[in-house]
């Protein structure tokens, strides 16, 4: 099994994106890793690394798509550029099962659809984080971002892969919750009171509307809403979290009384900051296309790459694609 990974994508890249790859590596000896950019320079940083491993595979690709290029006419003509590079390999090659980005977002989406195709009856694809919650578990949140504009069938359809990727890592009755401005079943746009109704009448474990205060709580498995109240909500959970961990810097700095107090909570403190720190969590997938692509943050450092790395491992041995295929047809055939 391979993971492919876009070496040259993300802020860091490419020392960062190789570094993560080498920790995964030696992380897990049954994964293979394919690394996609520039030869001579992801030979150099290995170099410096000390690392050399037959598990490890390198894919010449001299260009880069970057954040001021046209997502879909890159994807059309940087055909040498490394994240188009990566997906050609992921399509061509059957034991390629994921590929690994922290480029551009608009180009590592329309790549995927583009050049992998979405899964036969599915609406849209969504890009889906999984969040932090108070109870230690998480929460995933799809749409956030690929898709502003929704139909009813596209919420299901977010629901089902939700549902299956959270199987897929041992949640066995994802809770679905329907993000909206009340939990009351006739509050909501047009739009999503009929997502609510094709929820209801589905096989999914939905549990009804959930506001965008309880998302981390911990009460729901899945959150399932359009891309652009998603993404909204998504942005507003990361600025509050820093805003939040800004401040309660600023008051350990205040005086010696909360500099003694921080330093007996120091362990506490660094624990939590790490729970919610958004930097610190892995790739986020996008789900509804035929293969598995997580998209990290574009300032990914080495320890995200790595455990993006092996959640796509796993995502991969679970056959993730297989089962949201599977999970589709049955809903189809009702």
């Amino acid at each position: 099994m391979k993971i492919v990974v876009d070496a040259f994508g993300g802020d860091f890249a490419p020392f960062e994106i190789v570094a993560g790859a080498v920790k995964a590596l030696q992380h897990n000896k049954d994964l293979n890793v394919v690394l996609v950019g520039d030869k001579d320079k992801i030979t150099e940083i290995l170099q410096e690394l000390v690392f050399v491993s037959d598990r490890l595979e390198i894919v010449h690709a001299p260009d880069v798509v970057t954040m001021e290029d046209v997502p879909t006419v890159a994807i059309r003509t940087k055909k040498t550029s490394s994240i188009v590079v990566a997906y050609d390999y992921l399509k061509e090659n059957d034991d390629a099962v994921a590929l690994v980005s922290a480029g551009s977002t608009g180009a590592t989406l329309t790549g995927a659809v583009l050049k992998l195709g979405r899964i036969p009856n599915i609406s849209r694809p969504a890009l889906a984080p999984i969040l932090p919650t108070v109870n230690d578990g998480g929460v995933m949140l799809l749409d956030c971002g690929a898709n502003a504009d929704c139909k009813p069938e596209y919420l299901l359809h977010f629901a089902i892969m939700g549902s299956e990727y959270m199987k897929a890592i041992g949640i066995k009755k994802p809770r679905i919750g329907l993000l909206n401005i009340g939990t009351e079943e006739e509050k909501g746009s047009e739009c999503v009171k009929q997502a609510h109704q094709l929820l209801k009448a589905s096989k999914l474990n939905f549990v009804g509307n959930i506001e965008a205060r309880d998302v981390l709580r911990g009460n729901v498995d899945v959150v399932v809403s359009d891309g652009f109240a998603g993404n909204i909500c998504l942005k507003t959970i990361e600025g509050t979290a820093e805003i939040l961990f800004g401040e309660l810097k600023d008051i350990i700095k205040s005086s010696f009384k909360a500099k003694l107090g921080a330093l007996l909570l120091k362990k506490n403190l660094k624990a939590l900051k790490q729970k919610y720190d958004y930097k610190k969590v892995g790739g986020a997938p996008l789900l509804g296309v035929n293969k598995i692509v997580l998209k990290c943050h574009g300032n990914s450092k080495a320890d995200s790459i790595a455990s993006t790395i092996e959640q796509a491992y796993i995502l991969g041995k679970n056959k993730l694609v297989d089962k949201v295929k599977s999970a589709v047809e049955k809903n189809e055939e009702k």
